[in-house]
């Protein structure tokens, strides 16, 4: 299908891009990789009156350690992400939950910051970000600020982002040391995941004295499993494991749709914790 039709800009920099989409406003879209969009441009899913290209901004791009942070340019495609050595120590279960996104051609495509700016709950790399407590820099007329994880996935497909903001990079407190897995449940592969989980596991002396768990597709935005990650704290075996991984669910609100039932992924959320953090926590 043919996209309606567009105006285009190719900005320079970052400053360039804002003042096109302060412009524009609400009437403007902008393109990273293209993964997310040019699907819905085809699909006239979406009308832009501009489509804002920043493929072309060298600053975007790129891996740096600040500290005890990993910052992460919002243009790193996924392939990159994958094959960064300093994500791959700093942030192994960005790399592995990576890995998994799409296809290989999507992939060497597809953006880190993208991805995020969707906010698609089924997409793999938001539950990511919040099981990894990574903050998310975006650049306006009035300047940057940083917005947590947590607060930035809004709803269904909406952000924190306001139309005339940039996400310019994705900043990640290292977790070397942390166990970590990546699990997802889908029909085909390359498929959407029918429900994923991110776990981050710190273990202590036997026990798991900190667990981070990450839901995809499991309500309207990514989601953290807070009763389960409670639950777990203390655990020192598999059995303790799969009780923790009971409580997965408790608070969401997944949804109902040709895929599953939310009973289905309820079932689906505490079986793939059981498996993910037993996996992070070398007990499987």
């Amino acid at each position: 299908m043919i996209p309606p039709a567009f105006d285009y800009v190719r900005p320079a920099t970052v400053d360039e891009a804002v003042g096109a989409l302060a412009e524009a406003g609400e009437e403007a879209k902008v393109l990273a990789g293209g993964q997310s969009l040019l699907p819905l441009l085809r699909l006239r899913l979406a009308f832009p009156e501009l489509v804002v290209d920043v493929g072309r901004i060298p600053e975007l791009r790129g891996v740096r350690e600040d500290g005890d942070t990993l910052a992460v340019g919002a243009l790193t495609t996924h392939h990159d992400v994958v094959h960064d050595p300093l994500v791959r120590r700093y942030a192994g279960l960005l790399a592995v939950a990576t890995a998994t996104v799409a296809d290989p051609a999507v992939r060497h495509r597809g953006t880190l910051g993208g991805s995020l700016a969707h906010a698609d709950p089924a997409g793999d790399l938001p539950a990511v970000a919040l099981a990894l407590d990574a903050e998310l820099v975006v650049a306006g007329p009035g300047g940057r600020r940083t917005i947590p994880a947590w607060e930035f996935f809004v709803d269904y497909l909406q952000s924190a982002l306001t139309p005339d903001e940039l996400l310019v990079e994705v900043r990640i407190p290292k977790t070397d040391g942390w166990g970590f897995h990546y699990e997802k449940f889908h029909a085909v592969a390359q498929s959407w995941a029918i429900v994923g989980v991110a776990a981050l596991v710190r273990r202590d002396d036997g026990h798991i004295a900190e667990a981070r768990i990450g839901l995809t597709n499991m309500g309207s935005t990514p989601l953290r499993a807070t009763a389960a990650e409670q639950a777990l704290s203390g655990a020192d075996g598999p059995q303790a494991v799969a009780r923790a991984a009971e409580s997965a669910a408790e608070g969401t609100r997944p949804s109902q749709d040709l895929s599953a039932s939310p009973e289905y992924r309820e079932h689906l959320a505490r079986v793939l914790t059981r498996r993910a953090v037993l996996t992070a926590g070398g007990m499987g």
